[in-house]
């Protein structure tokens, strides 16, 4: 049984017995990276982790094992409080998936790693990029008591890498300016400026990345919520 006591090399041996190779093909179409996938589901792996508890050191270990699942685990099960620039850079120097990346800026977001965004936005590797909007779009929802000055500091970085036309990055900084706008009626009104003069862009990723937001910012729905 596994356990809090539990090490790096039970807890994969544990992954292993929940295998399901029926499962990676899927995982593959919603673009998942496969490469040393055992094909359990999210919620399995979460549930390993209310066993296994938070474990700062075996979570390092974890993450040098290649294994999805295993780094999925170590992301859970690492403790954000002891999480140092170093390692988050280490672990970014790894990512090759939107799965993790998005995993993992909620973990960013939790140790309060905010310096990492500016220097992960202006890394060229797609994933790495993505883990700085990834971040902002979380911090936008889970940092509630963070000064609206902090979160709107950003919106110059979403401008700047509005162009970048490749999928996981386009899709996160729509996602890091989307949630802005939906924070609350302060920050709504500079997202949506921003959003509108990106509609209007010559460049075909930046104006696609402002329509879509301005068809959510600019809903009535949301604007009864704000208000």
């Amino acid at each position: 049984m596994i356990g809090p006591s539990s090490n790096a090399a039970e807890l994969i041996a544990h992954l292993e017995t929940l295998r399901s190779e029926e499962n990676v093909p899927s995982m593959a179409r919603f673009g998942i990276a496969t490469g040393g996938a055992l094909g359990i589901s999210n919620p399995d792996i979460r549930a390993v982790a209310r066993l296994a508890k938070k474990d700062h050191l075996r979570a390092m270990q974890l993450w040098r094992s290649d294994i999805r699942e295993a780094r999925l685990l170590a992301l859970y099960t690492v403790e954000p409080k002891r999480l140092t620039m170093e390692e988050a850079r280490h672990w970014a120097n790894d990512f090759n998936s939107w799965e993790i990346v998005d995993c993992a800026a909620d973990l960013f977001v939790a140790a309060r790693l905010d310096e990492l965004i500016s220097d992960f936005a202006a890394d060229e590797r797609e994933f790495i990029r993505r883990t700085a909007f990834a971040m902002i779009a979380g911090a936008a929802v889970h940092l509630k008591k963070e000064p609206d000055a902090t979160i709107l500091a950003w919106l110059p970085l979403i401008e700047a890498h509005a162009g970048d036309p490749r999928n996981f990055v386009r899709k996160a900084v729509n996602w890091a300016l989307r949630n802005i706008g939906k924070r609350n009626l302060a920050c709504h009104a500079p997202a949506l400026a921003l959003a509108r003069i990106l509609a209007e862009s010559s460049d075909k990723t930046a104006r696609w990345i402002g329509k879509d937001a301005v068809r959510e910012l600019a809903g009535e729905k949301l604007l009864a919520r704000l208000r």
